[in-house]
This record gives C-alpha cells, structure tokens and sequence, in this order.
C-alpha cells in the first residue's frame, strides 16, 4: 500500500501537512472541495507543493509527525528539496549549553 505524504499552501501562505492512501489529485481536491471541513476548510483555494510517498504507513504517520513539528522555514527548505540546510534549520533553534 503506497501512503502519500504532502504539504499544502493555503491561501494565507500557511502550510498544511498531511498524509493519504489514497490518489494525491483526489485528496487536494477534497481540500479545495471542503469536504472534511478542518484546517483548511477556511484557507482555500490549497497547492500541492511537496509530496513524499512511502511503503509502510508507520512510516508516513512518523514523517507527517516530524514535518508538522517544523517550524515554516524548515518547511520551506524541504519544499524547495534543499536537504542540505535541514541539519543547521535544526540546530538553530537550540538552546546552547552554558559551560
């Protein structure tokens, strides 16, 4: 079974993560369809703009987990497949030790 994760852009330029076993296509237009009401039932019309898809669904639920604890420029850099910059985005926010 494929499970989809994916990250939406809501009108006012907040970011949605989310995850489905079903089609992508489908699921967006559930969102801009208002279907579930939700999150983004107020911030329509949604763009697709990142996807990531997986065999085992432990595995999508605990990416989806992580994505949502990101703050917006992590976000960014993983949607722009900048990949590079995730470990400093992480570190930054860390408090340092005092010696």
């Amino acid at each position: 079974m494929e499970v989809t994760v994916y990250i939406l852009r809501c009108r006012d330029g907040s970011y949605y993560t989310g995850l489905t076993k079903q089609s992508i296509e489908a699921r967006v237009w559930e969102h801009n369809a208002g279907t579930f009401g939700g999150y983004t039932a107020q911030r329509r019309p949604v763009e697709l703009v990142f996807t990531e898809v997986y065999d085992r669904i432990l595995d999508a639920i605990a990416r989806e987990r992580q994505i949502k604890g990101w703050n917006r420029t992590k976000k960014e850099a993983l949607i722009a497949y900048a990949y590079e910059a995730l470990p400093d985005l992480s570190r930054r926010g860390r408090v340092k030790p005092i010696d």
